[in-house]
């Protein structure tokens, strides 16, 4: 039995040693992450092993891990979520030394659960970018063909589970971010609905956008992390006060009756054929199960990545003015230190600090905040998010949930965008719109195309209702083979 190639529920029913679990893991990342590159700190650089301290608690190994959820289960963190006294730079010069005084709430609840942090993951600086090309430490790379790129900006951690180098992961989604790499890597991403898991201790990006979520092998585990993470925190303002369902109870539901919207303005030209081959045969499946499928319209589709790329950048232009070479990271003098003014140690520090994605959003954003602008651009965006919103309030007042590609290509080479912004943010065409709405969506592997490469299919549902995803995605699941498919490495 290869350990690090089970899931985590495998790993549990199985009761496999903890011990074992964890070292089949460090030999795996040995051997092949000098390939993929997905892990920016292993166990090692914790201290020998991972008993490490975690808001003044040990984060157990597989002596200390508990009787919780997911006792002994090795996962891995996307470096912009915080655990004390660890290395946490979301992948950018400017943070670099920062260790966060803190734990994030979900890492505190990994913790009670009895999971082991095994790895911290690449990811594109500060959450810019679709690819994993934008760190400061390099690309990640695709585990199904090394030359092209893993997704972004959880590109590290959906890569990592890919190619069996941690059992479950951890990412951040601002604008698909969990479930576009999880399509390019052919495993499942879910982004929770927006106040469903505590945003406390995500180095934000965009903050009324943003959303922890899990990276998996299959949905069972997905489900199970998601019993863990989600709930109210009081330290999180836009946490929502409401029960936490056990979402394994909805695996093995049947779809019988289910009705499934299917958004015309998703299969328009620039769509990859391979790709609506595979969603198009996923919609039979869920169809000779019992669900009742129809075309519907969500006529504002053509404006979310603009009205995206406004209001993520304006967030993010306020969000990162924190990084100035004062209380975080990095702090570049200048040379005349004497004659100089305070304006000029910010601008040595983030013109050298902040790298060209992380610079040209912020200008954007600062832009479209400016005195003259702000009516024209965010205030205007902000009145297209509620339509687009409205657009999702109608289809979910007939249908229980809607199903799109999550992405219009697969996976494409490294550095073949990265010369066009514009196209590279067309990359999040289809998952964009679940962030602007604040619903919950799930990317789950539905095909390969001919070259090998994984095919996502996502599904959307209404706020709060992460059950329907599971229930549908747990039965295309269990229909098919595309979840059991490995790259070879």
């Amino acid at each position: 039995m290869e350990l690090h190639k089970l899931t985590a529920h495998e790993l549990l029913e199985n009761k496999a040693n903890p011990k074992d679990v964890r070292v089949a893991l460090e030999e795996r990342i040995k051997k092949i992450d000098n390939k993929v590159k997905a892990i920016l700190r292993s166990p090692h650089s914790f201290g020998e092993r991972p008993p490490m301290l975690c808001g003044g608690r040990l984060c157990p190994d597989e002596n200390q891990a508990g009787k919780g959820a997911l006792s002994g289960i090795p996962i891995a963190i996307k470096d912009n979520i915080c655990i004390e006294n660890c290395l946490i730079t979301c992948c950018s010069h400017i943070l670099q030394g920062f260790k966060p005084p803190y734990n994030a709430t979900v890492i505190e609840k990994l913790i009670d659960a009895g999971c082991v942090i095994i790895a911290i993951t690449n990811m594109d600086e500060f959450a810019f970018g679709s690819s994993t090309e934008n760190s400061y430490y390099g690309p990640t790379h695709n585990p199904w063909d090394l030359e092209r790129v893993p997704g972004g900006s959880s590109g590290g951690s959906a890569a990592a589970v890919a190619a069996d180098e941690t059992i479950l992961a951890l990412g951040s989604d601002t604008g698909g971010s969990i479930r576009q790499p999880a399509s390019f890597c052919g495993v499942v991403g879910l982004k929770p609905t927006y106040g469903r898991v505590s945003r406390y201790g995500l180095i934000a990006f965009a903050s009324s956008l943003d959303q922890i979520g899990p990276i998996t092998k299959d949905i069972t585990d997905a489900a199970m992390l998601l019993n863990v993470i989600a709930g109210y925190d009081p330290k999180d303002s836009t946490s929502v006060d409401l029960s936490v369902p056990d979402y394994t109870k909805s695996l093995g539901v049947d779809i019988k009756g289910i009705k499934i919207a299917i958004p015309k303005e998703y299969f328009v030209e620039g769509i990859d054929k391979e790709v609506k081959m595979a969603i198009e045969q996923a919609i039979n499946l869920l169809k000779s199960r019992g669900a009742v499928v129809k075309e519907v319209s969500l006529p504002h589709t053509e404006y979310a990545v603009a009205t995206y790329y406004i209001v993520a950048t304006a967030e993010a232009s306020s969000n990162l003015a924190r990084f100035d070479g004062v209380q975080y990271g990095l702090r570049i003098l200048p040379k005349n230190i004497r004659r100089s003014k305070l304006i000029d140690m910010y601008e040595e520090t983030r013109e050298i600090g902040l790298g060209a994605e992380a610079k040209r959003r912020i200008i954007l954003g600062t832009y479209g905040l400016s005195s003259g602008y702000y009516e024209a651009y965010y205030l205007r965006a902000l009145k297209v998010r509620t339509l687009i919103k409205q657009d999702f309030d109608k289809v979910f007042a007939e249908f229980d949930a809607i199903i799109t590609p999550t992405s219009p290509t697969p996976a494409f080479k490294i550095a073949e965008k990265t010369t066009d912004p514009l196209e590279m943010y067309l990359s999040d065409i289809y998952t964009i719109s679940a962030n602007l709405a604040g619903i919950p969506a799930i990317s789950i592997p539905c095909g390969f195309t001919e070259n090998n490469l994984p095919i996502g299919l996502q599904i959307l549902a209404k706020p709060f209702d992460e059950e329907m995803l599971f229930r549908i995605g747990f039965t295309y699941e269990q229909n098919t083979e595309w979840h059991k498919r490995n790259p070879l490495l």
